[in-house]
């Protein structure tokens, strides 16, 4: 980290940086890498961040091409431009692809043809590269915020480019598990091989059957073993906390709260088949309270992090805090704000119906939301695209009740600057610590946007041409979709859109993710360890059991190798989990389009 008041390093001139190689390498591996957070993010809700992963790739690429034609290798400020472009690129899926967009489709049966969603994509995106330009200064600079991803990814970028065989072992041990995950998600995919439950059985008795019983099964719950490695490289990933969570609200939600609703009426069965899962069934009920804590939880952590913001500012005097209030924008950004506001309000009110007015304070919202997406992502690695999201939609709640695609489109806007600005402010802060151009990273940034729009809008449409039947399924859970959907349907029907028996539920939902939330916000780290994560516990509730089974899994596997081999576990577990990761997402992509083409 640079300590305040030290000055950054500079590249030496002699050393090429924004060169059309490393401009066209991080668009073509941010093609690649795209997909995988499409499919992931709709699959989970989650995705990667694929800064370290470009930046391994890149360096290989380049490494090897030497052996067949002569070319200078990837230097360190070149690849710098490679990983931003690829990672902008990826970063596109927080542009509404794993959230409102398939949220409207399912409440309203709007959906946008490749042209308009690439458009759309891009227009939401290029606010959040503006205001990361304007802020570069006063959050970097001035207030030196962490930025941790970014520092992880100069350090890494650091020892692959210092030499020595570590950056090949690291693309081998990437290229060997993507190779292997894909190879499974192929055989899964030709076989039709789903999860496999045990022969477990229940009788509930109630209203469901008439009075009588009913027989349910582990895989009627959802209780299986996953041939997915996909979820086991999150889970890796995530942590032992993060995924114990998960698999406790998933228990709770499948083996108690389930049960519950089937033998009181509140949910219908499905069919009467051991070996079906009655995943869609059941969500309908438990998407409620799961959203409620993971919104509750969200909405309270972020309210800790911005009061915590606003006392350390006022800790370092008022007149310092005065000077830093205001970002520094330059005529420059000014324009481009202004280019990137007009833009937004018009393809809103083209393509949504949505009023200049509407658009514009939606805009204006959004501004600021992206500010404060960039200041908790400084200080903690967390974007809260999600909570952000949430608040766009609680106002437009009351500016324009009961309009479903304002409330999910104009929160849309929200998500796209917020999550762009925050992987920018990343690549910066990777930049500043090696000394890298700013506005050279900003013009990569703008290649990897359009290079993401592009790609991640024909490959939601390759695998998902028809949302309202395949997405919040057991094959498609998409968390975060049903719980925009979720919020939006209340705000616009108010309790009508919710379930029978669902109130008791969200009511404890909602303690329970504020008492959790603010215990983890007002203690110390060595205590909230120990707890479980209220966000995780209401994901654990939108998600098939399945898939908290091999999340935790994958957690427990990755702190085993930490604990038993703690140096080799540091270099290489991430990389494993990324190949993991990246292997079956791009197998997932071309099985759908395969299926479509032939």
């Amino acid at each position: 980290m640079i300590l305040p008041g030290s000055k950054p390093p500079t590249r030496p001139l002699e050393l090429p940086e924004l060169t059309i190689r490393a401009v066209i390498t991080g668009m073509v591996i941010g093609a690649l890498l795209t997909p995988c957070n499409v499919y992931s993010g709709l699959k989970i809700g989650w995705t990667f961040n694929m800064s370290v992963a470009a930046g391994l790739i890149g360096l290989a690429f380049w490494s090897s091409a030497r052996r067949f034609f002569p070319s200078p290798s990837l230097g360190l400020y070149e690849n710098n431009i490679n990983q931003t472009a690829a990672s902008a690129a990826a970063s596109i899926t927080s542009s509404g692809l794993a959230a409102p967009i398939p949220a409207l489709a399912l409440l309203t049966g709007q959906t946008l043809a490749y042209p308009v969603l690439a458009i759309w994509l891009g227009v939401v995106s290029l606010l959040g590269v503006v205001v990361a330009a304007g802020l570069r200064n006063q959050l970097l600079l001035r207030e030196n915020l962490p930025f941790p991803s970014g520092v992880v990814t100069a350090e890494t970028m650091r020892q692959i480019h210092a030499g020595g065989p570590e950056a090949g072992k690291r693309v081998r041990l990437l290229s060997i598990f993507a190779a292997l995950s894909a190879a499974l998600k192929f055989l899964t995919a030709k076989f039709s091989i789903g999860p496999i439950a045990p022969p477990l059985k229940a009788t509930i008795t109630g209203t469901a059957a008439g009075g009588g019983g009913t027989s349910v099964s582990a895989m009627n719950l959802g209780f299986a073993l996953d041939p997915s490695v996909l979820m086991i490289g999150f889970g890796a990933i995530a942590g032992v906390r993060i995924s114990a969570s998960v698999l406790i609200g998933s228990t709770v939600a499948w083996a108690v709260l389930a049960p519950i609703a089937l033998s009181n009426g509140w949910v219908t069965p499905g069919p009467n088949d051991g070996n079906v899962a009655w995943f869609k069934d059941l969500i309908e009920w438990l998407l409620w309270p799961g959203a409620t804590l993971m919104v509750t939880a969200s909405l309270t952590s972020f309210a800790i992090s911005m009061v915590r913001m606003i006392l350390r500012r006022r800790e370092r005097g008022a007149e310092h805090t005065a000077e830093q209030a205001k970002p520094s924008m330059s005529r420059f950004l000014l324009v481009g704000f202004l280019i990137t506001m007009v833009l937004s309000v018009t393809a809103q009110a083209m393509l949504f119906d949505i009023g200049v007015v509407e658009g514009t304070i939606a805009v204006l919202l959004s501004f600021v939301l992206a500010i404060v997406a960039a200041r908790v992502a400084g200080e903690t690695a967390i974007t809260p695209v999600g909570a952000l999201g949430k608040i766009t939609q609680l106002t437009f709640g009351v500016i324009a009740p009961g309009n479903i695609t304002a409330n999910l489109m104009t929160a849309n806007v929200t998500g796209g600057a917020a999550g762009q600005c925050a992987d920018l402010m990343h690549d910066l802060r990777t930049g500043q610590i090696i000394g890298a151009t700013p506005g050279f990273q900003i013009i990569a940034q703008l290649f990897g946007v359009l290079t993401g729009a592009l790609v991640a809008a024909i490959t939601y449409i390759l695998l998902i041409p028809d949302p309202q039947a395949q997405l919040v399924t057991a094959e498609w859970p998409a968390p975060a979709v049903a719980t925009w959907k979720a919020v939006a349907e209340v705000l616009s029907q108010g309790l009508n859109a919710m379930p029978t028996g669902v109130l008791p539920a969200i009511a404890i939902g909602f303690v329970l993710g504020f008492s959790l939330a603010l215990i983890d916000g007002l203690v110390s780290s060595s205590v909230t360890r120990f707890l479980p994560s209220a966000s995780a516990l209401g994901f654990g509730f939108v998600i098939p059991a399945w898939i908290a089974i091999s999340l935790f899994i994958g957690a427990v596997g990755a702190a085993f190798l930490y604990w038993k081999l703690p140096g080799w576990a540091e270099n290489r577990v991430v990389v494993i989990a990324a190949g993991l990761i990246v292997g079956e997402s791009l197998a997932g992509v071309v099985t759908a389009a395969a299926s479509i083409l032939w």
